[in-house]
């Protein structure tokens, strides 16, 4: 019984400096649909070697992302970054509009 009254050894746990993250993916691209609320579609050209006949050939993906203030518009050039899943499809963000 005397064994409960005694309080525990203090543990000391490990310092931990600030939570750093890493750094986002960015990706620059053309707006091609804005009729969403909130929601931008872009559409990034990426220049890659051909694997077997090493000419260069463009690669374009489409990416949703959310633009909050919906200032983009369709043919703006934007550049977007990575962000937590908003929606079944969006997993992108606006950061800035490059050129209107």
């Amino acid at each position: 019984m005397a064994a409960l009254d005694q309080p525990l050894p203090s543990t000391t746990l490990p310092q931990v400096g600030p939570v750093t993250r890493g750094s986002r993916k960015t990706r620059t691209g053309e707006v091609i649909s804005s009729s969403m609320n909130k929601t931008i579609v872009v559409r990034t050209v990426t220049r890659v070697p051909h694997p077997k006949f090493g000419k260069i050939v463009k690669q374009m993906k489409k990416f949703y992302a959310h633009d909050e203030q919906n200032q983009a518009k369709t043919g703006d050039t934007v550049r977007i970054m990575e962000t937590r899943p908003l929606s079944k499809l969006k997993r992108w963000r606006l950061v800035e509009v490059v050129h209107k």
